[in-house]
C-alpha cells in the first residue's frame, strides 16, 4: 500500500501533494460525517447537548427570573404555584421560579462533568499507557493492582464514602468523583496499549531509538484516542448522575445554589401534591444524560468509520 502511494505521488511537487492530502482528509471526514448523520438519534443527542450548553452559558439572559437562582430570594405569596405561563415549571416552596433554577442547574452539571473528566482522563490514560507498555513488570503490577482495588468497590458507594468525610460542596464532590473515576480509563487504555505494544510501528520506533515518551504519546496514544473520546462522551452522563446523587443526599451542591439533584431532594418531601418541584429538575437530568449517551453512540460510529 505504501509503495502504491509513493508511486502515485511520483512526479508531483510538494504543493500538489499537500493539495491531494487535503482533499483526502476532506473526503475522509465527509465519509465519517455521513456515517454519523445516518444515525438520527445521534443528531438528536448532539442538538440536545448544543442547546443545553447554549442555555447554560447564556442562562442570565434566557431565563425570566435569573435572580431566583443567583441571589437569596423568597416570595411566599407565590410559593408552590403550579406550572403556568408566568412560571413554566411552577415555583418551589419559597416562591422561586423552577424553570430559571433548572437552566442555571445545567451550569453545575456541565461543570461537574467537564472538570471531573479533565482531571481523571490525563491521569488514567497516563497510568494505562505506562502499565500497558511495561506489561509484566513491577510497574505494571503496582498500577493495575491499585486499579483493581478501586474498581472492586461500587462507584457510587466509593464516591459517597469519600464525599462524606469532606465538607459538603461542589468542589469536594468533584474530588470524590475524580478519585473513583480514573481507574476506568486506566483499565481501558491498558487493554488497548497491551494490544498495540507489539505492533510493527511500535517495534520500528524502538529499533530507531525513539524515546519511551515518543512511543507512548506519538505512536500508541493517537491510535486509541477514538476509544477515549467515545468513553468521555458516555461518561459525561454518568458523572452528572453521580454528581446529582451526591447532591440529592446533601453531599454536593448546597442550597440555595440550584443544583439539579438538590432541587429534586428539596421537592421530594412535597410529593405527590406539589409534583412539579421535583419532576422538572429530574427530567432535566434525564435529558442531559440521554443527550450525552446518544452523542456517544454517534461518536462511536464516526470513529469506526475513521478506522475503516
Amino acid at each position: 500500500m505504501t509503495q502504491q502511494t509513493n508511486l502515485s505521488f511520483s512526479g508531483l511537487n510538494a504543493q500538489q501533494i499537500k493539495q491531494l492530502e487535503r482533499e483526502s482528509r476532506r473526503e475522509h471526514w465527509g465519509r465519517a460525517w455521513y456515517k454519523f448523520s445516518r444515525n438520527s438519534l445521534s443528531i438528536v443527542g448532539a442538538v440536545t447537548i448544543l442547546i443545553i450548553v447554549f442555555l447554560a452559558i447564556f442562562a442570565p439572559y434566557v431565563t425570566p427570573y435569573p435572580d431566583h437562582a443567583t441571589k437569596p430570594f423568597t416570595d411566599f405569596a407565590n410559593a408552590s404555584q403550579p406550572p403556568s405561563l408566568e412560571h413554566l415549571f411552577g415555583t418551589d416552596e419559597i416562591g422561586r421560579d423552577i424553570f430559571s433554577r433548572t437552566i442555571f442547574g445545567f451550569r453545575f452539571s456541565l461543570s461537574m462533568g467537564v472538570i471531573v473528566l479533565s482531571l481523571v482522563v490525563p491521569v488514567g490514560v497516563l497510568l494505562g499507557l505506562i502499565a500497558g507498555y511495561y506489561q509484566g513488570t513491577r510497574i505494571d503490577s503496582i498500577i493495575m493492582r491499585t486499579t483493581d482495588i478501586f474498581l472492586s468497590v461500587p462507584s457510587l458507594i466509593l464516591a459517597l464514602a469519600i464525599a462524606s468525610v469532606l465538607e459538603p460542596n461542589l468542589s469536594h464532590s468533584m474530588i470524590a468523583i475524580s478519585l473513583m473515576w480514573w481507574p476506568w480509563y486506566t483499565r481501558l487504555v491498558y487493554g488497548q496499549t497491551t494490544a498495540l505494544r507489539n505492533e510493527f510501528f511500535v517495534s520500528s520506533a524502538e529499533v530507531t531509538g525513539a524515546s519511551t515518551a515518543h512511543i507512548l504519546f506519538r505512536e500508541i496514544l493517537p491510535n486509541i484516542l477514538s476509544s477515549i473520546f467515545t468513553k468521555m462522551s458516555l461518561d459525561m452522563g454518568w458523572v452528572i448522575i453521580i454528581g446529582a446523587s451526591l447532591s440529592f443526599v446533601g453531599l454536593g451542591v448546597q442550597p440555595p445554589k440550584p443544583g439539579l439533584g438538590t432541587m429534586v431532594a428539596s421537592g421530594a418531601k412535597y410529593l405527590p401534591d406539589q409534583w412539579w418541584i421535583s419532576l422538572f429538575p429530574a427530567l432535566a437530568i434525564v435529558v442531559i444524560v440521554l443527550g450525552f449517551n446518544l452523542l456517544g453512540d454517534g461518536l462511536r460510529d464516526l470513529f469506526a468509520a475513521e478506522e475503516v
